[in-house]
């Protein structure tokens, strides 16, 4: 039996009154039983995915780590990263049950009654480092998102211990330790093709001197074709490490308009370069566009760590990328100016970048 709705929810503030001030996300109208997709869902026809812009034959590529130390590894991680700044990582040595335990705490806390959610809000959380929230940015999107997400940017372990929810806060900090040698080493790969032989500690804090970690979650949806679970964009990070459930629904940018399905592989992860990487590398490493459909059958879930510089580092490229008389691309920029560009608009492609232009 469909569930009884008490209130009528069509008018615009009521939309946002139960699914933002209210804590029930979209989460909340999927579980209300709706036919149709609210309008203030429905994105424009040329934000929307079909059929006829789909490759079907193309793939991003998939690296096996099984053996780090191989050169033709570390080359594989570096080739994907200038040609598609997507690829997938299998056998990376984050064991299987950490990350099916952090798929089992996000279903956990998004099934946690709305009430629970809400006292992590923006206008009710503890600290501006959780934070629950619905779309990208709401205040500044035409069309909303499909989507709820729970923000957590790490300070410390303490911190995280103190005031992450406690239906997910364990399992995400395994995960964020289980993948440390991923991130390090994906890295160093990555700086050794363009000349950059150690990471000091300037280096590292401009490649991975914070962290921020989303739990994704995409419910079913009415009217699935009409709307996006994310709309597309490049990411703000240096690197991001996204374990998806297998449902799939992640595309990334092709070749003119065309897009590429992600395809769920059983304990792998995904990896995509960042714009902050782009920036560093002077446009050696690419990072790519890539956007969320919603599902009209299952519900989805996404775990990505957006590894990042600290908000208050200068980033630009690397004097070791423009020691051969390369022209520089990119200004020197502080992060969070960056940041806050980002994210005071909807979701726009690859415009945040020009940002940074020269």
């Amino acid at each position: 039996m469909d569930p009884i709705v008490a209130t009528p929810i069509s008018e615009s503030s009521n939309i946002t009154d139960f699914v933002v001030t209210n804590g029930n996300g979209v989460k909340g109208l999927s579980e209300m039983g709706l036919k149709t997709l609210p309008k203030q869902y429905i994105q424009p026809v040329e934000e929307r995915i079909t059929v006829s812009n789909i490759l079907p034959q193309e793939s991003i590529p998939i690296i096996d780590m099984s053996n780090w130390d191989e050169p033709k590894v570390s080359e594989s991680i570096c080739d994907a990263a200038e040609k598609w700044g997507f690829f997938q990582i299998i056998n990376h040595g984050v064991p299987i049950e950490v990350l099916e335990n952090v798929k089992d705490a996000t279903h956990r806390f998004f099934n946690l009654p709305a009430e629970e959610k809400r006292k992590f809000s923006k206008e009710n959380s503890p600290s501006n480092s959780v934070r629950f929230g619905t779309s990208f940015s709401p205040e500044a999107e035409k069309a909303l998102e499909w989507k709820d997400y729970l923000s957590l940017f790490y300070v410390s372990e303490a911190e995280a211990s103190a005031l992450w929810p406690s239906a997910c806060k364990d399992q995400v900090l395994e995960y964020m330790r289980g993948s440390e040698l991923v991130i390090q080493r994906l890295l160093e790969a990555l700086m050794k093709r363009i000349n950059v032989k150690e990471i000091d500690e300037t280096k590292e804090s401009l490649l991975m001197g914070s962290k921020r970690i989303n739990l994704n979650y995409y419910p079913i949806c009415p009217n699935p074709e009409l709307t996006v679970g994310v709309g597309r964009h490049s990411d703000v990070s240096t690197l991001t490490i996204l374990l998806q459930d297998d449902i799939g629904g992640l595309y990334v940018r092709g070749n003119n308009d065309s897009w590429v399905h992600v395809p769920p592989i059983s304990g792998s992860l995904v990896i995509n370069v960042g714009d902050a990487l782009q920036i560093m590398s002077n446009g050696r490493y690419k990072s790519i566009e890539h956007r969320v459909v919603a599902s009209g059958s299952k519900n989805r879930i996404s775990v990505p760590i957006f590894v990042n510089p600290r908000p208050y580092d200068m980033i630009g490229p690397f004097p070791e990328v423009l020691a051969g008389d390369e022209k520089a691309l990119y200004k020197q920029v502080l992060y969070s100016n960056y940041v806050k560009h980002f994210f005071k608009k909807a979701h726009d492609g690859k415009k945040t970048i020009e940002f940074a232009k020269i």
